[in-house]
């Protein structure tokens, strides 16, 4: 019994021994592991290069894209045995994506495929600006397979000649621009839904159609004064109302349970069939933490939407790692509740584990020397040397350069569509369209996409100065918008359809008008204007107009352009004038044109309840208006508010229904003016719809320099074709044939006959121009004969101005003899070569040359 313990004894000394042996070889592996890695050879696994490498010259690219240099290699190795250690120690999660293939087929750390960088544009130094023209920029290309990382990670400056990438790579540009812009940007790989990764809109509300509710203003209490009438009392059923109240809360009752069962049918329709890869699917996205640039808070970044998402929205599952471009950090996590409670602390060691040693504590790969351990354990005083800290590489990626071109074009192709909930967005490139069309949103009114209830466009550089324009379908008005600069001041145009005196509305910039016109609403028979800082202080006249007078012409046709609308009345308002007291300050006037009558309004006094007004009756004829004999007192009426005022002298009144009567005239003046001015903007905008026309900036000299190519390419086709144009209408066979009925294909017997009657019809009329400069030349002889008879028999009697004149005939006579002479000895020599000319062009005529060979 005794022996047993000593055996027992002997048997665990042995134990001890043998595991301080073991752990002393451990300790010396560890301390030569940076020098192990040094010398360890990364291979890269054998790829074929990826297929949009045949469309981008590599051979172009620098040595960085296609070799790894010393540093680069020693961070693949350290990756490769922290992804070891990774899958030793969690079997179960999913490999990370440390190294993948660069578009040379190439391994590169997903750290220093980042690339920050600063760009000149304003834009570009916000993250939304980043973000929008990223998602806009590039096209998606999803992953294959969905739940596995990519194989391939390619650079900045390969996406911004390809435009397509996957969210990985949508991911890599815009943490590179944020990076550059300041802002704490990280990568985040891990897992979303499935319609987030698919890009899948079709449930979401587009974000040009929500709108943001205004908190309601809350009611201020009133002030109860201490001398105050007491209200009315309520003499109405107490029953009643309860019953009334009743019946309203049941009845909302039944429309609110009708509304919710739409709804949720609504919801069963519009739900999804459930995912099967549900927490499955790979995704990858910006993560942006707080601090730098005034960042509030931490948020997520779609870069294929380029929306801003809160770190617990339930669309992200979870998170394998992130990474940014000095170091690389592992989620330790649990992700059972997706990101709801997740911690984005990346200095704590316990939930996100790092890759190499930095300001934020101490890589697990770099074991401290154990005796310098034990020597601070001993001598806490004693100074400790600090690790080796291995530097993340300068990043391989080339500058990101973003021309101008591509800041304009944005989308591939220069458009791109965007489904959304009962709705489509389309985005095109600046100058793409004829129109100047940049944005189109359609709404649809069913779930299908397939009833259209609204569209609306947005538009720049148009010279007419469009920028918005919306077309209801189903009421079928149309609302344009416009910049200020352009013709009439006009800011917005509302109409159904284009012709005069229909319905519509008008807004102008009032303080780019003279008149201060505001706005202009017509209807077929009234029109409102409304004014702003007018110096006659009127801000309000309505036209009331009778049914055209129909005009007819001699044939009894009628002529509509002749007719004018009759006004029937026109009231003008006007705010108060604080220099004039209120009893003769106009606050309204009323010209009943139809009735011959005239109300005049005034203002109220502060301390009245009633305005004072006049009344006039114009006499039957506009001649009786100027004899003040023809006045009577029945013509005017006055209503004074204070009883104790003077009533007006009779002559005071007439001078005012004068006055009345002239302002009437000066109002009817301006009506036809405003109906001049309506039918002057439309023909300006059919002209203007009919002929679109783009502004170029002066500054964009390449656009300009194409547009003047493209004007000089449509000047030469046009005057080619007006050279075509007029060859076709010389062409001398054209009479013969249309005698034929324009034939398409000619036969032998047809072709001889239009030979021969083309070659009878140059030799008759070579004959009869040949017989009318003959006849010319006889009838000049023939006067020259007579004017010398005339002479000799006169010749005794002439005076010396007869004779001059006599000798100058002989000469200009002389003269056109000889020209005419040798006009047809001309003739006579050219009229053969002309008739065999015509006969060689005749059988070298494609039309006649297989049949006259």
């Amino acid at each position: 019994m005794e022996v047993l313990p000593k055996v027992e004894s002997d048997k665990e000394v042995a134990i001890e021994e043998a595991e301080e042996d073991r752990q002393d070889e451990v300790n010396e592996d560890l301390l030569k592991l940076e020098e192990t890695l040094c010398n360890i050879q990364i291979t890269p696994t054998p790829c074929s290069l990826p297929e949009r490498a045949q469309e981008v010259d590599l051979s172009q690219y620098p040595t960085s894209y296609k070799e790894n240099s010393p540093q680069e290699k020693l961070l693949l190795a350290i990756a490769d045995n922290f992804c070891c250690q990774y899958v030793h120690l969690y079997p179960d999660r999913k490999p990370l994506l440390l190294s993948p293939l660069n578009e040379c087929g190439v391994q590169k750390f997903v750290s220093t495929t980042l690339r920050p960088t600063l760009l000149s544009y304003p834009e570009l130094y916000s993250w939304e600006g980043c973000a929008s023209f990223v998602s806009e920029f590039l096209s998606l290309e999803p992953l294959d397979p969905p739940i596995d990382p990519p194989r391939h990670l390619y650079s900045p400056t390969w996406l911004m000649q390809t435009q397509r990438g996957s969210c990985f790579d949508f991911s890599t540009l815009l943490c590179s621009l944020l990076l550059g812009a300041g802002y704490n940007a990280y990568c985040v790989s891990g897992y979303a839904v499935k319609e987030m990764c698919l890009l899948n809109q079709s449930l979401q509300e587009c974000p040009l159609l929500v709108t943001h509710v205004k908190g309601k203003a809350t009611e201020q209490k009133r002030q109860v004064k201490k001398y105050s009438v007491k209200p009315p009392r309520d003499l109405r059923s107490g029953f009643e109302q309860r019953q009334e109240e009743r019946r309203q809360a049941d009845a909302q009752a039944i429309l609110l349970k009708k509304q919710q069962e739409a709804e949720r049918l609504q919801e069963e329709r519009e739900r999804l069939p459930p995912d099967p890869l549900l927490g499955l699917r790979v995704h990858c996205w910006v993560l942006i933490l707080s601090g730098n640039r005034e960042v509030p808070e931490n948020f997520f970044i779609n870069p294929l939407t380029g929306k801003s998402l809160s770190t617990t929205n339930k669309c992200f599952l979870g998170i394998e790692s992130i990474w940014n471009h000095q170091n690389y950090w592992v989620n330790m996590q649990d992700c059972r509740f997706g990101c709801v409670e997740m911690n984005f602390d990346l200095g704590d060691a316990v939930k996100w584990e790092y890759l190499l040693y930095g300001t934020t504590g101490q890589s697990l790969l770099l074991i401290p020397d154990m005796k310098k351990q034990q020597e601070a354990e001993d001598d806490e005083e004693e100074e400790v040397d600090e690790p080796k800290v291995f530097e993340m590489p300068p990043s391989w990626v080339n500058q990101i350069n973003i021309s101008q071109q591509d800041m304009e074009t944005r989308c591939p192709g220069g458009m791109k569509v965007i489904q959304y909930r009962k709705a489509k967005l389309e985005k095109f490139a600046p100058y793409l369209l004829p129109d100047g069309l940049v944005t189109r949103l359609t709404s649809y009114s069913d779930l299908d996409c397939t009833q259209p209830s609204t569209v609306k466009e947005w538009y720049q550089h148009r010279h007419d100065h469009l920028e918005e324009r919306e077309l209801k379908k189903t009421s079928n008005v149309t609302n344009e918008h416009f910049r200020p600069g352009r013709s009439y001041a006009l800011k917005s145009h509302r109409y159904i359809t284009m012709t005069p005196e229909t319905e519509r509305q008008m807004d102008f910039y009032s303080h780019a008008r003279a008149d201060g016109l505001a706005r202009r609403v017509e209807m077929p028979f009234e029109m409102t204007e409304t004014f702003e800082d007018r110096p006659d202080f009127m801000y309000h006249r309505h036209v009331v107009f009778g049914k055209r007078i129909k005009v007819f012409g001699p044939s009894n046709t009628e002529a509509p352009d002749q007719g004018q609308r009759p006004l029937q009345k026109v009231v003008e308002q006007f705010n108060r004038d604080r220099s004039k007291p209120a009893g003769e300050d106009v606050a309204e006037r009323i010209f009943l044109v139809s009735e011959d009558r005239i109300q005049v309004t005034y203002h109220r006094e502060d301390d009245r309840i009633i305005p004072a007004w006049r009344n006039f009756i114009k006499p039957r004829d506009s001649g009786d208006s100027q004899n003040p004999h023809s006045f009577t007192p029945q013509m005017a009426s006055t209503f004074q508010v204070d009883p104790f005022e003077k009533p007006s002298k009779n002559l005071f009144l007439y001078e005012m229904l004068v006055h009345m009567m002239k302002e009437e005239e000066r109002v009817a003046l301006r009506v036809k003016e405003s109906e001049k001015e309506v039918r002057a903007i439309l023909g300006v905008r059919e002209q203007e719809e009919s002929s679109i026309e783009l502004h170029i900036s002066i500054y964009n000299t390449a656009r300009n320099e194409r547009a003047r190519c493209h004007r000089e390419a449509l000047e030469r086709t046009a005057k080619e074709e007006r050279l075509r144009q007029e060859e076709k209408e010389l062409d001398f066979l054209a009479p013969l044939l249309a005698q034929l009925g324009d034939p398409e294909n000619l036969t032998r017997q047809a072709a001889l006959q239009l030979r021969n009657d083309c070659l009878a019809d140059l030799k008759q009329r070579l004959i009869d121009k040949a017989n009318l400069i003959q006849a010319r030349f006889e009838r000049e002889t023939q006067e020259l004969q007579q004017k010398q008879q005339w002479y000799q028999k006169n010749q005794l009697t002439m005076t010396k101005e007869d004779e001059d004149e006599y000798l100058a005939y002989c000469s200009d006579a002389m003269f056109r003899i000889h020209i005419l002479k040798l006009r047809l000895s001309r003739h006579k020599d050219k009229a053969p070569q002309k008739y065999l000319a015509l006969d060689e062009r005749l059988r070298r005529d494609p039309r006649l040359a297989n049949h006259l060979w």
